[in-house]
């Protein structure tokens, strides 16, 4: 079977409370990557399935 990407999007109440693990900073949905992004640390938090993955070794680097 193919995998199949699912394009769920974010609750928008959920975005409003959730900051960066590591610098309690806010955070920014990319909508087109799926992803939350931390300015503030230089990371990107995935987000599957509608739920965002927290974690500071689940997160890719990004440049400014």
């Amino acid at each position: 079977m193919a995998e199949e990407k699912r394009d769920t999007p974010i609750d928008v109440k959920l975005l409003e409370l959730l900051v960066c693990p590591l610098t309690k900073g806010p955070l920014t949905y990319d909508q087109a990557n799926s992803e939350l992004i931390s300015k503030s640390a230089h990371l990107a938090y995935p987000v599957r399935d509608g739920i965002p993955i927290m974690l500071p070794s689940e997160a890719r680097p990004i440049e400014d």
